[in-house]
C-alpha cells in the first residue's frame, strides 16, 4: 500500500529518529576530558559493587547449602536468589551509572559497542581494563572479609560443572552472552525510543532481567559467566587450576559471536540496508522511501523548493489548480 500525507504542511520523513554519527576508531581528544575519567571511575566502582555483591552471595549460599553446617539443603537464598543477586545488582548499578559511562559494567557490552562503532577504542580499551580491575577489586573484599568460606567454598569462580562438556560449556556461555548483549543494543536503539515514544521503557530493566534470566539457565552448567571481568577477577583472587579452565577458549569464541550478533541487530532488525536505500532514492519531488518501501512526502523539501521558485519572481505550478 501507499502511504502518502497530504493537507499538511508539517515536516514529514520516513525516518522519525536520528541515529548517532559513528565514534571514531581512535580519539586521543578523550584523554584530556575530566568526563573521561569519571567514566572510568564510574565503572571501576560498578564492577567493584557488582562482584563485592555477588560473589558474596554465591558464597553464603554455599555455606548455607554445606551438610556439615546446616542439615537443612532448602536453606539459603538457592539459585533463584543467586540468579537475582546478579540481574538485580546489574539493574541497579546500569541505571546509576548510565549517564556517567553509559553502564557497561561488562567487558562482552564493551566490546560488542566498539564493534558497532557506538565507543572508540581507546574508551573501549580503557573501560574494559577498569572493569577487570574494579572485579579484582571486589573479590579481594569478598575475601578479606570472609576468608575461610572464600577458600571452602570455590572463591565464587565459575567453571564447568560435572556431567557437562567442554561443547555444552561453551554453547551455553555463547547463547547467554547473545542474549545479554542482544538485551542491551535493542534497549538503547534509537529507533525503538522513538517507534515506541508513547510507552515509556527503562533500558536498566530489561538488560537485568537478561542477566537473571540467563543465570537461571547457565548456572548449572557453567556457574554462568557471560561476563569476562566477573570470570577473570574471580579467577584471579582465587588462583586455583580449575577456575582458569576453558576461559580462553570462551573468550576467543566470543569474539566471533560478537560479530554476529552485531551484524544480526544492525541488518536483521535495524534493516540497515534498507536505510542505506532510503538515503539513496530521495528524487527531485521530495518523495522518500521507508524502511518498509512506503512512499512518504518529505514537506521541507518541498517548502524550500516553493520558497525558492517565489523569491525567484516565478509562479509555482500547482498540479490540479491555477
Amino acid at each position: 500500500m501507499t502511504k502518502e500525507v497530504v493537507g499538511d504542511k508539517r515536516s514529514f520523513s520516513g525516518k522519525d529518529y536520528q541515529d548517532p554519527p559513528p565514534e571514531p576508531l581512535f580519539d586521543a581528544t578523550e584523554l584530556g576530558k575530566w568526563s573521561f575519567y569519571r567514566a572510568l571511575i564510574a565503572e571501576f566502582v560498578a564492577t567493584l559493587l557488582f562482584l563485592y555483591v555477588t560473589v558474596m552471595t554465591v558464597i553464603g549460599y554455599k555455606s548455607q547449602t554445606d551438610p556439615a553446617l546446616h542439615p537443612d539443603q532448602c536453606a539459603g537464598v538457592g539459585l533463584l536468589g543467586i540468579a537475582w543477586a546478579f540481574g538485580g545488582m546489574i539493574f541497579i548499578l546500569v541505571y546509576c551509572t548510565a549517564g556517567i559511562s553509559g553502564g557497561h559494567i561488562n567487558p562482552a557490552v564493551t566490546f560488542g559497542l566498539l564493534l558497532a562503532r557506538k565507543v572508540s577504542l581507546v574508551r573501549a580499551v580503557m573501560y574494559m581494563v577498569a572493569q577487570c580491575l574494579g572485579a579484582i577489586c571486589g573479590v579481594a573484599l569478598v575475601k578479606s572479609f570472609q576468608s575461610g568460606y572464600y577458600n571452602r567454598y570455590g572463591g565464587g569462580a565459575n567453571g564447568l560443572s560435572d556431567g557437562y562438556s567442554i561443547g555444552t560449556g561453551v554453547a551455553a556461555e555463547i547463547i547467554g552472552t547473545f542474549v545479554l548483549v542482544y538485551t542491551v543494543f535493542s534497549a538503547t536503539d534509537p529507533k525503538r525510543s522513538a517507534r515506541d515514544s508513547h510507552v515509556p521503557v527503562l533500558a536498566p530493566l530489561p538488560i537485568g532481567f537478561a542477566v537473571f534470566i540467563v543465570h537461571l539457565a547457565t548456572i548449572p552448567i557453567t556457574g554462568t559467566g557471560i561476563n569476562p571481568a566477573r570470570s577473570i577477577g574471580a579467577a584471579i583472587i582465587y588462583n586455583k587450576d580449575k577456575a582458569w579452565d576453558h576461559h580462553v577458549r570462551y573468550y576467543i569464541i566470543y569474539f566471533y559471536f560478537f560479530v554476529f550478533d552485531i551484524t544480526y541487530h544492525g541488518y536483521n532488525l535495524r534493516c540497515e540496508w534498507a536505510k542505506k536505500t532510503l538515503e539513496t532514492e530521495e528524487n527531485l519531488e521530495g518523495n522518500l522511501i521507508d524502511a518498509v518501501g512506503n512512499r512518504v512526502v518529505d514537506w521541507t523539501v518541498l517548502d524550500k523548493t516553493y520558497r525558492e521558485v517565489k523569491k525567484s519572481g516565478h509562479q509555482p505550478h500547482r498540479k490540479g489548480g491555477a
